[in-house]
This record gives C-alpha cells, structure tokens and sequence, in this order.
C-alpha cells in the first residue's frame, strides 16, 4: 500500500487527481496541467513534496560521513548553505542525486521518494568508521514548495510564515530551527525563483490553506514534469540512472576531483577518459507531436540512442525531449529525427536549458 503525506486529505479535498508515484499517493493535477504550469510559470504555485526523503545527520563526523559520501564537496559548505551531489556506486553510476543542507543543529540530507530506502541502506553500508546518527525524518515532518515570481510577494511571504524570511536568503541557502521544528531553503526544480518548507506533519496542512488563500495555486506532478524539463532537469529513473555517471548526464560540474576521496571516485576518473561516452542534449523537434520517453533517436538509419523525457512545453509551446546521443551528434544545430510511435519527426540538438527565467 502507497504510503500518504500529511496533506493527502487536502489534496482530495480539492479535487486531485491522485496517482502512485514512488510508493506515495500523490496529486498528479488538480485542474489542467497547463493551467498550474503557467499559474507556476507568471504567478506562484504550491507543491507537496513530503515524499522526498529527508535524513537528519547529526554527531562529529556528519559533515565527513557527507563528504565521503557524495560527489560535491561538503566540507567547503558554508553554516546554512544547501549543495547539489551526486551519491554514486562503486562503478560510479548514480545511485540517487541529492541534496546536502548543512543547518543548524543539525546536517540535512534529501533524496528522492523512489530510492529513499535504497539510500538509508547505502548510508548504513557505508557508515562504519564514522562518528555520526542519521534520523529518517519523512513520515514525521512534512514538505512543501513555493515557486514562481510571486512566491516573495508579501501576502505570500506572511502567509508562509517562516522564522526566517525566505527573500533574505541567498540562492542554495536554508535556515533551521529545532524548537518548533522548522526549515526554510530557497531551491527549487521548476526553474523559478522560491522557496521550501519544512514542518511537522500537524502543522503542514494549515501552512498550505495559508498559502493557498494568499493565492498560490497548489500544482501537482504533472506540471512539476513540464516545468523541469523546459528547465533541463534531470529526473532520476529518466536522466539519471545506476548505469549513467554524472559526467555522461551533463553535472560534471557536481563532481569534485579534486577531493580526496569518495565513493565512486576511481570509476569516474576512468569513465572520464572515455571521450565517447553518450552525453546529454536538448532536442526540439520541428512538429507538435511529443516524443516519449524510449523513443529512439536517428541520424539517417543509424539510432544513436533514445529519448529519456519528452513533453510539449507549455511556455515555449514547442515539443521538447532531452537524450543520450555520442558526442559527435551532440552540438547545438545537429539536425536528427527521432521514432514517435513509427513517424520519423524532425529534430535538432539546442542549448540547454530550454527554458531560463528573467533575472530581475
């Protein structure tokens, strides 16, 4: 049976489409789509994201128990700055990208809903020499995101109510309190500006109501999808696998080298000499039709991979994928087609990402 978060109730209370996703039930769209996307994409809206695992990691050696374990380098993090990494295996594919939030008391580790029990075992194979405490935290504190250009808007930001103001915060910077439990962290995978919040379960649904009558429209998957592959975020089981390396999926720039070690370290060195490895693009194809994921990608009759995510971008108004292509095929302007369903539909390699909000 799929697990519920805290605002399930509220979710169906509001008409939601509910679906399975990562062994949770979860709002897939209220509406249409579309119409969270562009609330998301011109105003503000609300996702649910307490499916997300989220790990405490406290004691001496949190912070290099960390640092072994992820491609980014942790001890270089400033008090109340969140990192981007990669945890990958010993033959450096992915085992999950992550997010690493040096708080206090506290280190903060969040994972994605579909491997959290695949990591919390990955963390405990790995633990042994260090002098650390982790406490799955995801069943008792819930999740939530605001994001768009009106998440800072002040009948938002009271409506939020955080003990930090998220609009004070530098981008990949959080804060926390113990008492009552509370975080705030301005991140986000939609490619707008704003901002996360984490609370107790009992508190989650009043803080949503809150927002929600301040005018941030709650958006489900289906436009959380949309709205991060315009962005060119990778999703993991899409983008990112245990047989892809993050060199191979475009966040080289995750992995630290020139750290000492970590897990992974030797395979990537090696995977890093192979300069033809298939690499990451962005392809927009000349016609509407979506390519899905699986869809194959051709130069002539030769198939140079396959499509990993696909959609019609409501922003753009143009059907876009990303792939795995060789390098060869890879620069921005290489004409290509890709399988949609037997119909060969033209294609070319652009920038990623596809997307890229106006910096005010």
């Amino acid at each position: 049976m799929a697990l519920r978060t805290p605002l399930y109730d509220w979710h169906v209370a509001r008409g939601a489409r509910i679906v399975e996703f990562g062994g949770w039930d979860m709002p897939i769209q209220y509406t249409t789509i579309v119409r969270e996307h562009q609330a998301v994409r011109t105003a503000a809206g609300l996702f649910d994201i307490s499916h997300m695992g989220r790990v405490v990691f406290t004691g001496p050696d949190a912070g290099p128990f960390l640092h072994h374990l992820v491609t980014s380098d942790v001890l270089g993090m400033k008090p109340g700055q969140v990192r981007y990494g990669l945890a990958c295996n010993e033959q450096g594919g992915i085992r999950d990208d992550v997010l690493v939030y040096r708080l206090e008391p506290f280190w903060l580790l969040v994972v994605n809903a579909s491997n959290r029990l695949k990591m919390l075992d990955w963390i405990e194979q790995h633990r042994g020499k260090f002098n650390c405490a982790l406490d799955d935290k995801t069943t008792t504190w819930g999740m939530i995101a605001v994001q768009g250009p009106n998440a800072f808007a002040p009948a938002v930001q009271n409506a939020a109510g955080p003990f930090t103001d998220p609009a004070a915060l530098r981008y990949y910077f959080g804060a926390a309190r113990a008492t009552p439990v509370e975080v705030v962290s301005r991140t986000g995978y939609t490619g707008e500006d704003g901002y996360e919040l984490i609370v107790e379960n009992a508190r989650l649904a009043k803080l949503a109501e809150a927002l929600h009558a301040a005018g941030v429209e709650p958006a489900g998957l289906g436009a959380r999808d949309t709205l991060r592959l315009e962005a060119a975020m990778p999703l993991y089981g899409h983008e990112l696998s245990e047989t892809t390396d993050p060199l191979a999926a475009g966040l080289g720039w995750a992995v630290k080298f020139d750290k000492a070690e970590f897990v992974g370290k030797a395979a990537l060195l090696e995977r890093q000499k192979d300069a033809g490895r298939p690499v990451r693009v962005g392809l927009e194809l000349a016609g509407k039709r979506i390519a899905r994921e699986g869809a194959a990608v051709l130069a002539g009759e030769q198939t140079l991979g396959t499509v990993t995510s696909g959609t019609f971008a409501p922003t753009l108004e143009k059907a876009i994928a990303m792939a795995f292509v060789p390098p060869a095929y890879s620069a921005p302007g290489t004409a290509l087609f890709v399988d949609v369903r037997g119909n060969r539909e033209a294609a070319r390699v652009v920038p990623l990402p596809f997307y890229k909000r106006k910096k005010a």
